[in-house]
């Protein structure tokens, strides 16, 4: 690298040039060499496949997420939304994250700007008496310097502009990271209450169930000592309940871990926390059927990949940049004297003005390899993109498909639940009359009891994936918001893609 810095004399403009000559660098100082940013285009589907159909808009990240919890009704649930917003270790960490992303900001941001640094230098000096080229002067004295120098960066060609707005959308994309890593966190705590709560309901039919099958036993043994049925039947009727402890024991363990992996999203120990059994059923919240792509698209992780590929094309014009010279201006001044009295005094003044240039010569092909880097680094930001817009369509057909098809099966596996009641209590019936044998009874209640958990089953993972489908449409919505959005001219685009959100 050749550096080339000369201090000149300026000279005079005439008054009529000045103007031009300062309208010519305010233009140059307001260029950028990066390319023209445009959202890499995504296929878009006309509808939703499962329900449809759906609006085009651009980004609504201003549409309040907070609280979509809420629309379970569950006050437990509010609580421990509200503790994990405070608590959650994850949480903190994203945030201090978001915090190194705007000091970043702040530091490129300070290249705009002129630097300015003082020094003083008071010194005693001794010259050695064979030093090279030593004079008659003494060889003791004093060294006395104050002084200070301005530096300042022209960035004609926007290299510390564009590195200013890599780092603004590198921000926005790590907010954008928080609120992913909040909603993700949200959404875990949600579902594994909502499993929770169906282990409880599971607690409770198995519970019922135990007294059930005790009873029975109690049936089988009376009989049995009566000489009515044999001791095959009161062993069947152990068999059973001996089962269906085996099976709540289990719950109970599942239940456990369920309750330990809470305790950490909230913050606080497992040893210290606990969550009474509650088996209130849940309400499944009616989501509209014609999902406005306004939901999907204010996905969070979808807004970090877009701004993280206006950071790449912002670096395309940095790397661009470094092919012209940099150009600074320099002042420096100050005063320096071998004694102290009478140090600030006009001959004892010193300055310095002047340009500086810094132009790269030969570098190998050092410049050119950063620029094909960043060109390739925006290429690969843009097909992140296309593949995190693409998954979060993946995502809302998979939810949406999952809560039709296991609404229709509840009300199927419902149907069976009811037929299997009536199937143990003609069993039971025809038992106690002598038709039948104690294995078509314990048939019977194994298949009900199936039935049964199979119906909770079916209602716990509908709630999940209504959860889930909250999760893939970037949080929550109320008819008000759904209704501002509709309201807006300015949100409603024809090509469906996320736009720029600086």
């Amino acid at each position: 690298m050749v550096k080339v810095r000369r201090s000149v004399r300026l000279p005079a403009l005439p008054p009529m040039r000045l103007p031009a000559v300062l309208a010519s660098v305010a233009a140059l100082a307001a260029c950028s060499l990066a390319p023209k940013y445009d959202v890499p285009a995504t296929p878009v589907a006309a509808q939703y496949k499962t329900y449809g159909p759906w609006t085009s808009a651009q980004p609504a990240d201003q549409i309040d997420r907070n609280g979509w919890w809420k629309m379970y009704g569950d006050t437990q649930l509010d609580d421990l939304e509200t503790r994990l917003l405070a608590n959650n270790t994850d949480l903190r960490a994203a945030y201090a994250h978001y915090a190194q992303a705007q000091a970043f900001v702040a530091q490129v941001e300070s290249g705009l700007y002129p630097t300015v640094s003082a020094n003083a230098v008071p010194l005693r000096e001794r010259q050695s008496d064979t030093a090279p080229l030593r004079g008659n002067g003494p060889a003791d004295y004093n060294s006395v310097t104050l002084g200070a120098q301005v530096n300042y960066n022209l960035d004609l060609w926007g290299r510390v502009r564009d590195s200013v707005l890599a780092g603004k959308d590198e921000a926005q994309a790590t907010k954008a990271d928080l609120a992913s890593v909040k909603l993700s966190l949200e959404v875990e705590l949600a579902d594994s209450y909502i499993r929770l709560r169906g282990l409880d309901q599971q607690t409770d039919l198995l519970n019922a169930t135990e007294t059930a099958f005790a009873k029975a036993l109690q049936l089988t043994q009376t009989l049995h000592s009566h000489g009515i049925v044999s001791g095959l039947d009161v062993s069947r009727a152990q068999t059973q309940l001996s089962s269906a402890q085996s099976q709540l024991s289990q719950n109970l363990a599942q239940r456990a871990l369920m309750e330990h992996a809470i305790a950490v999203l909230v913050g606080t120990s497992a040893a210290e926390f606990s969550l009474p059994q509650q088996t209130a059923a849940i309400a499944l919240p009616a989501i509209p059927t014609d999902l406005p792509s306004t939901l999907l698209q204010r996905r969070p992780d979808v807004a970090a990949a877009e701004r993280r590929v206006a950071e790449a094309n912002a670096k395309i014009g940095v790397a661009r940049a470094a092919y012209f010279p940099n150009i600074g201006l320099t002042l420096q001044g100050g005063v320096q004297s071998a004694a102290y009295s009478g140090l600030v005094s006009a001959p004892n003044l010193f300055w310095a003005i002047g340009p500086q240039l810094v132009q790269y010569v030969f570098d190998g092909g050092l410049r050119r390899a950063q620029l094909d880097a960043a060109k390739a680094a925006t290429e690969e930001a843009g097909d992140r993109y296309r593949g995190v817009v693409l998954t979060a369509f993946e995502q809302v057909e998979d939810n949406l498909a999952l809560l039709s098809y296991l609404g229709t099966a509840l009300g199927q596996q419902r149907d069976a639940a009811a037929a299997a009641q009536t199937s143990v209590d003609l069993a039971l019936q025809q038992y106690k009359q002598g038709t039948v044998g104690y294995l078509d009874v314990v048939q019977a209640q194994t298949v009900q009891l199936d039935a049964q958990r199979s119906v909770l089953d079916i209602q716990t993972r509908q709630l999940s994936a209504n959860v889930q489908l909250l999760d893939a449409l970037g949080g929550g919505w109320s008819s008000d918001e759904l209704a501002q959005v509709a309201a807006t001219p300015e949100l409603v685009a024809t090509t469906g893609q996320p736009g720029k959100t600086q």
